[in-house]
């Protein structure tokens, strides 16, 4: 059955005798290129059987170029769209979901929806259309609130002229999809972890289509793509600070001012104690066991992480959570090794006014991103030579929880308790630091030495 998206409807006409007195009220519309009429006896059949027509097309509804009638009026099941099925995805998973995991959705969301939108006459710029579509189509709270007409009015058109999720099912489609999720608008690669997020968020809203019996079956469940990124998760170990670099950058950080020093042992519990940014953030005083000499322990059981006010719904940038990995309320232990724990030492009596708060901003505030991110590239600047600098060497403060890791493992300690102490699983653990253990070849090389006889 053909159908069409391309509607106008017209106001009703009055239709009179030669006398003047009206007879009938005509409705007049027009699908793709056909024009229909339909005359009813009383103004009141008239207005209802317009609005019908209007809210169809609100709806984003096709309809049956043949009669002219939307496909639910047609007595045909109508074919729910992508956009649709995408909006409602959104809005299941909304409540439960953490921030970063909405923008995730979003994020994958965007790049998959322009593959179910025609091109053309009248079609909305690209950038309106994701900049909408990241604003209000799928986020749940503000499509819910005041939407501006400019993003209203391209959300319209996304809804009107989306096509059915059931094209999925197209041999055609899923390798416009494919190159979708692979490659950037730019034409270059993702990195291999948003492409993998972005296929299981697709597969995620296919398999919710089928839930809602929009398609027959999930056609990624067969789907061979070809051109998926095979990276793993292992850590380049050109990223990685050895022990010297990693002091260099902290010593560094204490001098950017304003808010280098308030930040030195923040990068510090990262670096010396494995910390996750969003669990340095989110530590108190009571987590902290300092002793005056030697080791001390650090409980880590919350999380702060950064996703922007446009995802918490809330007016801050963090959200409170659990720790990653862990059951709601679990924590788990950190050793603090000495020169963390004057390190600690030293950052509370200098900065008191966090109350229970181990870090804040400047004006008290959450920590924010921007600023220890700034922090971070001027610390670069400071610490590392023009060669270095452009080098992957510590481009993100994660580096030094990497190089935290791979020094307890380099060092010999157990990889169960490593996997205890930075919060994942051993699998996980040798899975992605197996590239980056600082120290390991040194002995390795040195074994090969002896056995050998070299330098003898």
């Amino acid at each position: 059955m053909p159908r069409s998206f391309d509607v106008r409807i017209w106001s009703i006409a009055q239709r009179k005798n030669q006398q003047g007195k009206v007879t009938s009220y005509g409705i007049r519309w027009r699908v793709g290129a056909k024009r229909f009429y339909e005359s009813c006896k009383t103004r009141a059949q008239a207005d209802r059987f317009r609005a019908e027509l209007i809210a169809a097309q609100n709806r984003g509804e096709a309809f049956d170029a043949e009669s002219g009638k939307p496909i639910s009026a047609s007595g045909t099941v109508r074919e729910t769209t992508w956009f649709e099925i995408a909006c409602d995805y959104v809005d299941m998973k909304w409540e439960a979901a953490s921030a970063t995991a909405r923008q995730t959705i979003a994020e994958a969301l965007i790049r998959i929806t322009p593959v179910f939108l025609p091109n053309g006459p009248g079609k909305p710029d690209e950038r309106a259309i994701r900049s909408a579509l990241r604003g209000y189509a799928f986020n749940t709270r503000t499509r819910a609130g005041h939407v501006p007409d400019e993003a209203g009015a391209v959300l319209r058109w996304c809804a009107r002229n989306s096509r059915p999720v059931s094209d999925a099912l197209h041999p055609q489609t899923l390798r416009v999809l494919e190159k979708a999720v692979t490659t950037t608008l730019s034409g270059s690669k993702y990195a291999p972890s948003v492409a993998r997020k972005t296929r299981s968020v697709l597969s995620s809203v296919l398999a919710y289509a089928v839930e809602r019996e929009a398609l027959e079956k999930n056609p990624l469940d067969t789907a061979k793509w070809t051109t998926m990124p095979k990276g793993n998760r292992t850590i380049d170990p050109r990223t990685v600070p050895n022990p010297a670099q990693a002091r260099a950058l902290l010593t560094a950080v204490r001098g950017i001012r304003r808010s280098g020093p308030r930040l030195e042992a923040f990068f510090g519990a990262m670096y010396f104690a494995g910390l996750r940014p969003e669990e340095a953030v989110a530590l108190r005083r009571r987590d902290l066991v300092l002793p005056d000499s030697g080791w001390g322990e650090i409980y880590v059981d919350e999380a702060h992480p950064h996703a922007g006010k446009h995802w918490t719904g809330t007016d801050r940038a963090r959200e409170t959570r659990g720790v990653k990995a862990r059951d709601a309320g679990e924590g788990r232990p950190v050793p603090c090794p000495p020169e963390l724990v004057d390190l600690f030492r030293r950052h509370l009596a200098a900065f008191p006014e966090g109350g229970d708060r181990v870090f804040v901003g400047d004006r008290g505030q959450d920590v924010p991103k921007i600023t220890y991110m700034r922090v971070w590239r001027e610390a670069r600047v400071a610490a590392f030579t023009e060669e270095v600098r452009v080098s992957r060497l510590a481009r993100r403060p994660y580096s030094l929880r990497h190089a935290a890791v791979s020094t307890w493992l380099a060092a010999g300690v157990d990889p169960a308790v490593v996997a205890r102490w930075a919060g994942h699983s051993v699998a996980v653990l040798m899975d992605v630091y197996a590239a980056c253990l600082h120290g390991r070849d040194v002995i390795a090389r040195g074994q090969v030495d002896r056995f050998f006889g070299y330098g003898r």
